[in-house]
């Protein structure tokens, strides 16, 4: 088997990294959704045409999650982190320098088709580096890319949107992406596992086949996914059109709420590794989200200021079980189909997050934010009894050593 060994600083900067490089992904991916308020009232696209556009990077990332996978189980992280983080800043200066929305759209799909590599490689790459009862905090941290990526995009992006155009907030994600491929082509150090010619044949096998856990997880993280991305799309909007606030009030209000979301993630981590299980707090976690997307649609429906406290609640919420979901995933598929498994992971959720602003802007454009709110109250509960729960993903299996 092959084996190396690093420090501890070195281990901890490669989930630095890793975070860097998905939190920069991130903000290309969901960063768009924060052009909603410039293209609804500058350039007249309705709610749905907006939601549409904001989805591209998401359905480009539905297209190639499992192949970059696929590659990141042959070639390794390094490799694939770089490569995939300077073509997605290609295509974001490319969608920065385009005068037609149909190109700019073309461009949103295929940086989404590059960004999609970050998933799988920095997961790879913490679960590679880290003891398996360390794997749940640094899973967690390194998950909190997505609310810091949402976050880093909401403070910075509207506020270039209003004063200089959609182009303009578009270099945004372009450079910080140009950044993250250069830190990972000179910073990361992919983690050890066996020659496939020596590895167990347990390892080699197809960990779909003769189990349902690994399908009942991606199907509970689709239910799931569908209030955050709800939350995270249109939180903004909402705050703009329902309340009369700023854009810089808002971006603001949206980055504390992603802030707070990042640190219930590496919590939700901390969690997990105490009680030994992956998936009982994700079910607890459903459960959470179900009541706090309920108490939304009854504050707003009632208008009440509460509501912006418990927007804020179900942001944190919401985020939470992405971290566990894909930790146990990335631990059962084991080191030669983890890279697919999480490919397929977000392959699912990612199809889901494409799906839910077009679906949910027309809703909250005919019926308004409550009813909409109180539909993504049902999909957790829906969730609920799929949770594997007596599934443990934690693998008995050593951990990389540190000096």
């Amino acid at each position: 088997m092959t084996t190396r060994t690093i420090g501890t600083v070195r281990r901890w900067s490669m989930l630095a990294i890793a975070l860097a490089a998905t939190l920069c992904a991130n903000v290309f991916i969901n960063g768009v959704a924060f052009l909603i308020p410039t293209l609804h009232a500058e350039l007249g696209l309705d709610l749905a045409q907006a939601g549409l556009m904001s989805s591209l990077p998401s359905f480009g990332m539905v297209i190639t999650l499992i192949a970059w996978g696929a590659v990141v189980d042959r070639v390794g992280e390094r490799i694939v982190l770089a490569l995939g983080s300077a073509l997605t800043a290609a295509a974001a200066f490319a969608a920065a320098s385009s005068h037609s929305l149909v190109l700019v759209g073309i461009f949103l799909f295929l940086g989404g088709m590059a960004a999609a590599s970050s998933n799988s490689a920095s997961g790879r790459l913490v679960v590679g580096w880290f003891p398996p009862d360390q794997r749940g905090l640094v899973m967690g941290i390194r998950q909190t890319a997505q609310p810091l990526g949402v976050g880093l995009g909401a403070l910075v992006i509207p506020q270039l949107a209003q004063a200089h155009g959609v182009s303009a907030a578009l270099l945004f994600p372009a450079i910080v992406c140009a950044v993250a491929a250069l830190i990972s082509a000179v910073g990361v150090l992919d983690p050890p596992r066996p020659p496939r010619r020596d590895a167990h044949a347990d390892d080699l096998a197809n960990p779909y086949r003769g189990s349902s856990v690994l399908w009942r997880i991606h199907a509970v993280s689709v239910l799931l996914v569908v209030p955050q991305c709800l939350v995270w799309t249109f939180t903004l909007v909402w705050l703009m059109t329902d309340r009369g606030w700023s854009a810089a009030a808002a971006g603001a209000m949206v980055t504390f709420a992603q802030i707070l979301g990042a640190a219930g993630r590496i919590a939700a981590g901390r969690w997990s590794d105490k009680v030994g299980s992956r998936l009982h707090p994700v079910r607890i976690i459903a459960i959470g989200a179900a009541i706090a997307m309920a108490l939304l649609a009854v504050t707003d429906l009632m208008h009440s200021p509460l509501s912006i406290a418990v927007m804020v609640v179900a942001s944190v919420i919401t985020v939470s079980d992405n971290g566990l979901a894909f930790t146990a995933i990335a631990e059962i598929a084991g080191p030669f189909w983890s890279g697919r498994a999480l490919g397929t992971q977000n392959t699912s959720q990612l199809l889901t997050a494409g799906i839910v602003p077009p679906v949910f802007g027309a809703l909250i454009g005919v019926a308004g934010f409550p009813l909409a709110f109180a539909v993504c109250a049902l999909f957790p509960l829906v969730a609920l009894p799929l949770v594997p729960v007596d599934a443990d993903p934690l693998r008995s299996q050593p951990g990389p050593r540190a000096d």
